[in-house]
This record gives C-alpha cells, sequence and structure tokens, in this order.
C-alpha cells in the first residue's frame, strides 16, 4: 500500500469511529426496544413517504448526513434518511431481527413498508443481511464500498465484533457459511428483481472489490438478478467526491423512490 492509499484508509477509520452526529439539527432521535433510531425528515416528503435506511450508526455517528451532495438530493425529493444504532453488528439472525423492530416503528410513522437500503462500508453487511431475510420489503439496495461477504473483512479485520455478533466459534461460523452469508443468500431477491446497485474502487484494501461488489453482482446476475456497479479506477476505501458525490448513485435512488409510488 502507497502512502497515500494508507492515509486515505487511515482517515476513513477515523471518520467511521468519530463520536456522534446525534444532536446536529434537525434529526429527530427516539428508541426502539432500548436502542436509538435517528430520522431526518424531508422538508415535504414525496408521495408514498419514501426513505433511505442508512447503515452503520454506532454511537449515534449518523455519517451519511456529513455529505451534502447526497442529504440535499434525497431531502430535496421528499426522501427521508433514517439509521439505527445497533452498534458494531455483523449480519447475524439476532441483530437483523432488531433491525426489523426499525423497520416496523419507521413504518408505523407513516413511512413506505419498502425502504431504499444504504449500506456504507459495514453498513452494506448490516443492510444486506436484512435484505435477503426480508426481501418482499425492500425496493432497492444500495452500497458504498460495501461489505457483502462475511469471509472477506468480517473474519479478516473484524473477527472479534464478528463473532461475538454470531455467538459462534470461527469454526463453527465457516461451516455454516452459506446459511448466514448474505452473498450466498441472493435468491429472494433475485426472484423479486430487486435492483441493486454498488460504487466501489479497484484499489480498496480494506473491503476488496472482487471478494465483496465484483462477487454480490457476479452471483445476483446468476441469479437473473439487477445489478449496477460503478468501478472507482483506482479507488481505495476512503472519503472521496468519487464516493460522495457519485452521480448515479443519487439517479439510481432517485429513480426507485419515485417508482415506489403508484
Amino acid at each position: 500500500m502507497n502512502l497515500r492509499s494508507l492515509l486515505l484508509t487511515l482517515a476513513t477509520c477515523l471518520h467511521f469511529i468519530l463520536p456522534g452526529t446525534a444532536a446536529e439539527s434537525g434529526i429527530e432521535s427516539f428508541e426502539i426496544q432500548g436502542h436509538k433510531a435517528y430520522l431526518k425528515a424531508a422538508p415535504q416528503a414525496a408521495k408514498g413517504k419514501p426513505w433511505i435506511w442508512y447503515a452503520p450508526n454506532v454511537k449515534g455517528d449518523f455519517i451519511i448526513l456529513r455529505h451534502r451532495r447526497y442529504v440535499d438530493a434525497f431531502l430535496h425529493a421528499g426522501i427521508a434518511i433514517a439509521s439505527c444504532d445497533l452498534g458494531e453488528v455483523r449480519g447475524a439472525p439476532e441483530s437483523t431481527a432488531k433491525f426489523g423492530d426499525f423497520h416496523t416503528a419507521m413504518v408505523a410513522r407513516g413511512y413506505s413498508p419498502k425502504p431504499i437500503l444504504l449500506g456504507q462500508s459495514r453498513g452494506g453487511l448490516m443492510t444486506l443481511a436484512w435484505a435477503v431475510r426480508n426481501p418482499e420489503k425492500v425496493r432497492a439496495w444500495v452500497g458504498i464500498y460495501p461489505v457483502c461477504n462475511l469471509t472477506s473483512y468480517p473474519l479478516r479485520s473484524s473477527k472479534a465484533e464478528t463473532l461475538a455478533d454470531y455467538g459462534m466459534s470461527e469454526a463453527e461460523l465457516r461451516k455454516n457459511l452459506d446459511e448466514f452469508n448474505p452473498v450466498s443468500r441472493l435468491e429472494g431477491l433475485a426472484k423479486l428483481r430487486v435492483p441493486l446497485f454498488s460504487v466501489h474502487g479497484d484499489k480498496d484494501v480494506l473491503v476488496p472489490f472482487d471478494e465483496n461488489t465484483g462477487l454480490l453482482q457476479n452471483n445476483y446476475k446468476a441469479l437473473g438478478g439487477p445489478c449496477t456497479v460503478k468501478v472507482i479506477p483506482g479507488g481505495g476505501h476512503e472519503i472521496s467526491p468519487a464516493f460522495f458525490e457519485c452521480e448515479e448513485l443519487i439517479d439510481f435512488i432517485l429513480q426507485h423512490a419515485a417508482a415506489a409510488v403508484p
């Protein structure tokens, strides 16, 4: 890894662990089964009250709201942005079920029963794990250099958090990998033709493209599912306009939010 890539990766990691944007103006927080949820409502909700379900959120750090190009585009279109803080979970059945409580709470607030899921880095695993278990409740899924594969970042660079979430030894989890790995459980989404989109750099060391977005795209297309990928040449795991001012990502979300309205 060259010096530039190292510095970008370190900056990204620090960006992920800096505490709290929960007090940012205009964010409503509420509690669900002992966990905090956060909602940035659109000034004027579009018909059907579409919303983006963003992950990760750890200690109230609603990362996506730092990126004004996305926030302005979505809120202006009447799309709310919401998130739920379950901590450092990795897609285990129990934590995924708790995310279901968040979905239920948002629907009870009048929001669409079929949100667009947006997972950034490890948030990709959180959202994709929920999506494969609840395909009928997903309008579309979007990733920003997303973790899609348990054998990649989770068991290589985040093993303690992953095994704690699943309550298993590494040997047990690997033995039952096909049961738990979302990138291997895409049949339900493909059957409903839920559209997927991911933007990912081809030089990402922390979350390698081939093991995550590339594998997701190959597996999903083999099942007949629609998957669009934007590859950033030379892109790493970084905070840069290529990933956080991506016009294709904005267009994809606006298109599918509008498609949700009868």
